[in-house]
């Protein structure tokens, strides 16, 4: 009876595991039929429903796209990268602070094993919840850059010649819509919103559809003119794909094929942006970020007293050995200590661009002299934490001439006439305060390069901005003096006092910018604070 009983139970399993198993080979065998057929490849463009959905690479050849609405997923077919959780850890870290990135960081094993949809609703509520809405400016301060190194170069072009252009992401709105209007110029965002109470963000997305936005597309174009571009697995998500006339599928193979889009091709320049974090936070990056800021935060306070307590020449090379990296280039005739300007009373005006708070800094120790340091933004702890004495501009014209003429009288003087820092290869215009100083000035051009904190911030606390700079393990500067510019040479060629001043100014800026390889702009602080902060830049003293 007992082998009977066991070759029935065996019979039985055998029979329920032949059955499940010829089911799922016939269930394959008809996914991959239809898939084949899904993806037929066709010679002419066909309005029949099976050949609605096509291979993206069979779009690369259209000619006719500019008549046409082009529908895409933003993350999905735009971004190279298949992972959102940096553009989140970007949000947790720059909105929320660390206590959230370490969070969001703790909890990405579970984010990765929760699926797509599940995923973004953990990462949403950790990212999101308690931030107040009026104050959240990442979205067009930080995000930009970060979307913008990760588009394709492909896919943009094919893009960027439709008609009317229609992103659709599931990200909230608040992330992509300033980098899709503004950076790409797509003309309509179709994105997630977030609820609010009581002007915060408590985490949740609005799970209604949003067909404004294809209301809005439809006006001007048919239904029938329209192209969506998306992944397989992600038509059905949206059902604004449903609409278009055809969609063209693209695969993780296509992706990744697709080059990084270059800066020269932005439809827009990228020429400011915000954030503390100069690396793309990928959860290992992140994790190594994290694990590093306590011992970076620790090595930049020895940095600081090394720098604030010993002599040039003891603190230089015990600098070099904690990893700071200065390379300085220093022509003779661009050096001040020369025999024919021992006789004069005055002190050397030197003029440079402005990467970072430290530019003084690093001048003098490339000249190892202390200077004396004249900028329009600095905190009142940076002011007290300075090695070198530092003084703060007014913003009144006749109150600083005066002010810069005392300190000339005193010793030698760096000023950035571009009043504020830029992080991008592109110089601000220069203020021609400098000009009426002296009879000659000496021309600085520095740049810098950091691998995780940017030292400068236009919406955080600008008193850390040094011990950010120098939280990085090997941050590098480069200085390099250039041959003094003479008030004299536009006195001749122009007559006219204001006009000389300018020419003057502008004739620094564009050696700096020739040696540096930058391009000279008329931005000024204003513009930029405008853009990042929603102010004009006017720092507090405390």
């Amino acid at each position: 009876m007992a082998k009977l009983l066991r070759a029935f139970f065996f019979k039985s399993l055998f029979i329920f595991w032949y059955r499940f198993l010829l089911r799922q080979l016939k269930n394959l065998i008809v996914f991959h039929r239809t898939i084949s057929n899904t993806f037929a490849t066709t010679t002419t463009t066909t309005t029949t429903s099976q050949n609605k959905y096509q291979k993206f690479p069979s779009l690369l050849n259209r000619s006719d796209l500019d008549d046409h609405t082009l529908i895409f997923n933003v993350e999905n077919t735009l971004l190279r990268s298949s992972s959102l959780f940096p553009y989140f850890m970007l949000v947790a870290f720059e909105a929320g602070g660390i206590l959230r990135a370490i969070v969001l960081v703790v909890l990405y094993p579970f984010i990765y094993f929760s699926g797509e949809k599940m995923g973004l609703k953990i990462m949403v509520m950790v990212c999101f919840f308690g931030i107040k809405a009026e104050s959240f400016r990442i979205g067009r301060s930080v995000m930009p850059k970060f979307f913008l190194e990760d588009v394709g170069s492909e896919i943009f072009e094919v893009v960027n010649k439709g008609g009317k252009k229609m992103g659709v992401s599931n990200l909230p709105r608040v992330m992509v819509e300033s980098f899709l209007k503004e950076y790409l110029e797509i003309d309509f965002v179709d994105a997630k919103e977030l609820k609010m109470f009581c002007g915060y963000y408590v985490g949740l997305l609005d799970e209604t559809q949003n067909v404004h936005a294809l209301k809005q597309v439809q006006e001007g174009k048919g239904c029938s003119d329209m192209i969506g571009i998306s992944r397989f697995n992600n038509i059905r998500d949206h059902e604004i794909f449903s609409s278009c006339k055809e969609v063209y599928v693209v695969s993780q193979a296509d992706k990744r094929s697709w080059k990084k889009l270059a800066k020269k091709n932005y439809p827009k320049a990228l020429i400011f942006h915000d954030g503390r974090l100069a690396l793309t936070p990928t959860p290992l990056k992140s994790l190594a970020m994290l694990i590093w800021l306590p011992y970076g935060i620790f090595l930049s306070v020895i940095r600081i007293l090394l720098a604030f307590t010993l002599p040039f020449k003891l603190s230089t090379p015990l600098l070099i050995f904690t990893g700071l990296r200065l390379t300085s280039s220093l022509p003779e005739n661009a050096h001040p200590n020369k025999q024919n300007d021992n006789t004069k009373s005055n002190g050397h005006l030197y003029v440079c661009n402005h990467r970072t708070l430290l530019d003084p800094l690093y001048i003098s120790f490339s000249l190892q002299k202390k200077l004396i340091a004249v900028t329009y933004s600095l905190s009142k702890v940076s002011e007290i934490i300075a090695p070198i004495k530092t003084v703060r501009l007014s913003r009144n014209r006749d109150i600083d001439s005066k002010m810069m003429k005392r300190l000339l009288q005193e010793g030698d003087v760096v000023v950035c006439p571009e009043g504020t820092t830029c992080r991008e290869s592109y110089l601000l215009r220069f203020s021609p305060l400098f000009s009426e100083m002296c009879d000659e000035i000496t021309p600085v051009a520095v740049d810098s390069h950091v691998s995780m904190f940017h030292g400068t911030t236009a919406g955080g606390l600008k008193c850390l901005d040094p011990v950010f700079f120098l939280s990085n393990p090997s941050p590098v500067y480069t200085v390099r003096l250039l041959n003094r510019v003479y008030r004299s040479e536009f006195s001749r060629v122009n007559e006219n006092v204001e006009n000389g001043r300018f020419e003057m100014a502008n004739r620094v800026q564009g050696e700096i910018g020739n040696v540096l390889g930058f391009e000279c702009t008329k931005l000024t602080r204003k513009d930029k604070y405008l853009i990042l902060a929603g102010n004009e830049g006017v720092v507090s003293k405390r």
